[in-house]
């Protein structure tokens, strides 16, 4: 984090406090006192008045966003299926433009990647490869399309496969294009998710892949699991919904990654 150049009035601080938090999730307080040249007195008086707001919460040694979890969001699927939901089909019709005829896409397990299926029917000669269960009664909806699932360890709450099986299976793919689902981003420490079975399939679909398009929402964005599967720059794309802010986004293409913003009505 680069220091301001000069002095900042309390509001100034206020807002340099919430746009470090949308980019890091939490904060210590000693790293905000390095960061703003302040006293520590003056990083809480700035977190109170943040907290007062509702805008953040105090943690032992430091602070986070009020609506930032460490947790990941519900995994069982019948209740993430229900978040969020004009921000996934947003982002779904977004991304289901990027396929084009005679690929092999790769559906990351999760309701957004679900979310992209309806989006290929207009596609000729395409090929889904997923590990995600739903995706591929979903598919039979579209007898042209051909699908291959990994299989693998049985998640029965994601309805999805994940291990060394699934894994195997995918590194024997040529994958054009690979749609990569999170619940938890963040900008500083990338796309990380609470299993490492899960990392296992993720990290063999981005090798297997051309391009790696990340969809996720703006509501998971600086929030964070306990595995890591990539960092930012490490991925080709990210389609998410107008509410990511501005500054997150401009942050974001100068890692050299292309932001697609899909508009919410």
């Amino acid at each position: 984090m680069n220091p301001p150049a000069r002095p900042l009035i309390p509001e100034q601080r206020h807002q340099e406090i919430l746009r470090l938090l949308r980019r890091e999730g939490v904060l210590s307080i000693r790293s905000l006192t390095d960061y703003m040249n302040v006293s520590h007195m003056t990083v809480r008086r700035d977190i109170t008045a943040l907290e007062e707001l509702g805008q953040v919460s105090s943690v032992p040694g430091g602070v986070r966003l009020t609506d930032w979890t460490s947790q990941e969001p519900p995994r069982e699927r019948e209740f993430r299926a229900q978040l969020e939901l004009p921000r996934k089909q947003a982002i779904a019709e977004l991304a289901g433009q990027f396929v084009e005829d005679d690929m092999v896409v790769f559906l990351d397990a999760g309701t957004t990647c679900q979310s992209v299926v309806p989006h290929l029917a207009a596609r000729k000669n395409i090929t889904v490869v997923t590990n995600d269960f739903y995706v591929v009664t979903s598919l039979f909806a579209h007898p042209h399309v051909e699908t291959i699932h990994t299989g693998g360890t049985v998640d029965p709450s994601s309805a999805s496969s994940c291990g060394r099986i699934a894994a195997e299976a995918v590194k024997g793919i040529n994958i054009d294009l690979f749609f990569l689902s999170t619940g938890t981003w963040n900008l500083s420490r990338g796309v990380t998710t609470p299993s490492m079975d899960k990392v296992e399939v993720k990290l063999a679909a981005l090798e297997a892949s051309s391009s790696c398009f990340l969809l996720a929402d703006s509501t998971k964005f600086g929030t964070v699991s306990k595995f890591r599967v990539t960092q930012l720059d490490k991925l080709d794309a990210v389609v998410t919904d107008d509410q990511l802010p501005p500054e997150m986004q401009e942050s974001i293409r100068e890692l050299g990654v292309s932001v697609h913003v899909a508009p919410l009505s």
